[in-house]
Order: structure tokens, then sequence, then C-alpha cells
């Protein structure tokens, strides 16, 4: 796996996982992506005199449950520390942030690594605050600087050197945000910025115990990115020794057009960014009855609602993977089946998992979006069990009717007349029309050619414009052929 050559492939990742809060770790601004640049940096965020920080204590509340999630020990006190550096999208010239005392320590999450399971120790997790941003490509031969972002709360949270090459690396960056969406920590939306990996890319010889100089590989912003980096960086670290040359310890960016990095900068330590303790910010002291409301409020795990999917209702693990993919997903999903049986949660599962998901991918929508609620879909779902629509009626015209806003089922079904036709009487005549009209298709059944049969069901269905109930067609044919 982090093999190459002779040659172990170590790995720690950094994660920026910005909170979900409404507003910024120490001011009053919001949070909100896509403003207008500059509106939303407050003289707090900018640090301009006579302003004081307030500490958010949504952030706190994030990040203790961060540590409850992964198993962590939070620190009942931490301190938060001035990281100073001089950057243009950093406003104060210093960075808030934790650094002796974190707000979390240890912890680990679990990865599939090949075939198994491995723990990965995580070192802390700590909150800070982010810088602005600097932006290149909309001018020419200058730099524009947006101050939207400084200030929004982050948890940066960094694992121990414990991972073995690319595929280690997103193993677990993939679970790491799985678990801090799941969790309500996290929206985890990369494309925005909002779950950033920056990977610590180290080579030794197999059997060397002693770790090998690291380059940083900063703001990897798609698990794909962070694959092809690894690979990349590994392979010219390689090159370099086997030159009998010496890894510079640096700071490099990604090149997602050429598949290469480049240096961007030389890495700093610690000892150069000059931390100490903010003067502005008293220690923050977490109390145990802090520390148990939020885990009270905290949602299920995930691995217990996959087991529960399984144990009540039966479903396949294929099944569960897709009603558990978000929080949010699994909660619709149990909402809907509520009050129903086993196989009625079935059906409405591959519902949600199938034509409702497919209009909520459609328009980018997470099931807390859906346009159809869980008590519609069911409301919807026993107009089918009824036998008054048919399924393929449902999910099609009447769901998409209900997702335009024109009303419930019943009132989608009775203003568009779709209600399936059940009289015995009137599919009877319909189905003698269908013999008479297909000899062909009789004979072939009659000699056991089971296709010749759902000719005439269809020539019943379009005869019906689509009204007759399916289950009583097939049931009169099969009777009037003598099946």
């Amino acid at each position: 796996m982090g093999e190459i050559a002779g040659w172990e492939v170590v790995v720690g990742i950094e994660t920026h996982a910005q909170l979900l809060t409404k507003s910024k770790i120490f001011s009053g601004a919001a949070t909100a992506f896509g403003a207008p640049p500059n509106t939303q940096a407050s003289a707090v965020d900018l640090a301009l005199p006579g302003t004081l920080p307030v500490l958010n204590a949504a952030a706190v509340e994030h990040a203790i449950r961060f540590g409850l999630a992964v198993g962590g020990t939070i620190n009942p006190r931490s301190v938060f520390a001035r990281k100073n550096y001089f950057y243009p999208d950093l406003p104060k010239g210093y960075q808030i942030s934790q650094y002796e005392r974190p707000i979390v320590q240890g912890g680990s999450i679990r990865i599939l690594a090949g075939e198994a399971e491995k723990t990965i120790r995580l070192t802390r997790a700590h909150l800070e605050e982010d810088a602005g941003k600097s932006l290149h490509e909309d001018f020419h031969g200058m730099t524009g600087i947006d101050l939207n972002r400084a200030g929004t709360p982050l948890l940066e949270i960094v694992s121990e050197p414990d991972l073995r090459g690319a595929k280690e690396a997103v193993a677990y960056a993939r679970a790491l945000h799985e678990l801090v969406t799941w969790n309500k920590i996290c929206d985890g939306n990369m494309e925005e910025g909002s779950f950033r990996c920056d990977a610590n890319v180290s080579l030794r010889r197999m059997g060397d115990s002693q770790l090998g100089t690291r380059c940083e590989i900063k703001n990897l912003n798609s698990f794909l990115f962070m694959e092809k980096a690894i690979e990349f960086e590994a392979q010219r670290q390689i090159e370099v020794l086997e030159r009998g040359g010496k890894v510079a310890q640096e700071t490099r960016l990604f090149d997602t057009d050429k598949g290469e990095t480049r240096s961007m900068r030389v890495k700093e330590d610690a000892h150069d960014y000059r931390y100490f303790p903010d003067p502005d910010l008293l220690p923050l002291v977490i109390s145990d009855d802090m520390i148990e409301r939020v885990r009270k409020s905290m949602p299920k795990p995930k691995e217990q609602q996959r087991r529960e999917f399984v144990e009540v209702y039966e479903f396949t693990p294929a099944l569960v993977q897709s009603l558990t993919a978000t929080h949010a997903a699994s909660t619709f999903a149990l909402a809907t089946f509520s009050g129903q049986t086993k196989k009625d949660s079935l059906n409405l599962a591959n519902w949600i998992t199938g034509p409702l998901k497919a209009r909520l991918n459609r328009e980018n929508l997470d099931f807390s979006e859906s346009k159809v609620s869980p008590a519609g879909l069911k409301e919807l779902y026993r107009f089918v069990a009824s036998g008054e629509i048919s399924n393929s009626t449902a999910t099609g015209e009447v769901l998409a009717a209900m997702w335009q806003g024109e009303g419930s089922a019943k009132e989608v079904i009775q203003k568009r007349g779709l209600k399936q036709i059940s009289d015995s009487s009137e599919i009877e005549k319909l189905v003698d029309e269908a013999i008479a009209a297909g000899p062909k298709q009789v004979a072939d059944y009659r000699q056991g050619k089971e296709k010749a049969l759902q000719s005439l069901v269809g020539y019943v269905m379009k005869a019906s414009k689509g009204k007759a109930n399916p289950a009583q067609v097939n049931e009169i044919l099969r009777r009037k052929l003598g099946a």
C-alpha cells in the first residue's frame, strides 16, 4: 500500500474543518459563503484599535462534539494563543489559535486499509480562526484580498503519522469527512473550502524507525487531488534521495493542471511563529456539565444506525449504505418508516434512494431540503398500497407534481384524474379487447412464451391510459387464457 521499491511512504494529515456556526469565532459577523468580497469582515475580525474578541459558544460545543465522537480527551482548561506571521490575507498580522493546550487531545479514527481495519491516532484538535483569501485569477498583475473568511471558526484536526501511502490517506480523509458531517460539526463542502486537508509526506527505507524529512502539501480540496498529490510527492522525494540528495523541509502546492507539486515556501517550525497566550482572551474552561449536555445532543453514531436498519428492517448492506450516506438522509428515512410495516418500509426505502434521491441530486439538495416531506411520501405510498394508483404513476407523475408544489398526493391524483381502474367488469372488457386484437400473442402464451402475456398487458394499459390496475389485469388475463 504505502511501499514504493523499498521505500515506505509516511503521511500525516492536518485538516481544517469549518464549524457549522452562523457567526464567526470571535465576532458577530456572518459566515455565509458567497457574499460580495469584504462585506462580512467586522472591526473585530480586522483587530481594529479598541476592539476585543468574544468567544463563540457554539464553536466550543462543536469542538467538544468532535472530541466525544473520536474518543479524545476534552481538556477542562485550554488556552488561546497568537500565531504570528505576515501574509497579505491575514489582517491582524497574527492568527488566534491554540498551541500548548488545545481543546481536544488524542482520539482515533478507524479506516479500511485494504481488507483490514486500521486505527489512525489523532494528536489533537484545536480551535482557531481562518485567514482571508488572496484572489489571483481575476486581477492581471495584481492580487485581490477578500477578508470575508477572516475570523471564520475552524477546528484543526491533526493526525499522527500513522498513514502509509496515498490510498490510506484518502481513506482517512473520507472517514473524517463522514464523521464531521454526520455529527453536524462541519458541512464538509470541499468546493467552498469548508473541509481542507494538508498532507505531510515523508519517506524512509523499509524497516527504518526514524521518520524522514517531511514536506507539507497545502490546501487539498478533493480526495482525487489528495491521492494524486501524495503519489507525485512520494515519487519526487524518492528520486531526490536516490540521487544522493536531501529532501528540504518545505511547504508545497499541488498544480492540478500539471499533476505535480511545486515549492511554495520553506516550512516553518513552531518557534518561527512566536506563539504566546492571547492577552485579550481568558483561558477556556469547560465543565463536566457542558460536556454531558453536548453528549446528549449528539446524533446516534452512524455504525449503530446502520446496525439498526439491518436488524429492525432487514435491509441489504447496499441499501443501508445509501440511507445513511448523510445524517439528513437517515433522519428523513426514519421519519418515513415510522408506523410502517417491514415490507412497506422496504418499498419506501427504495423510493427514498431511487426517485426521490434522483430529484435531490438534480437540484443539488440534501434530504433536509426535500420538497416532499416524509409525511407526504407516506401519503403517496398509501395510494399505491391500496391499489388506487400504480407504483410508476406514483414515483413519476405524482411525485413530480408534488415536488413542483401542486399539492398533496390526494390533491394531485384527484386534479389529474390518475386513480386506477380497479373495477373488475371494466378491466374484463379491456382484457377481452386485447385477446381479440392479439391472436398471435394468445397462441404464443399458450405455447409457454411468458413474454407474450406482457404484450397483452401492455395493450390493456395503453387502452386504459395507464389507469388499469396491473395486478388485476395480469390475474384476469391468466384466468381467461387458462393459465
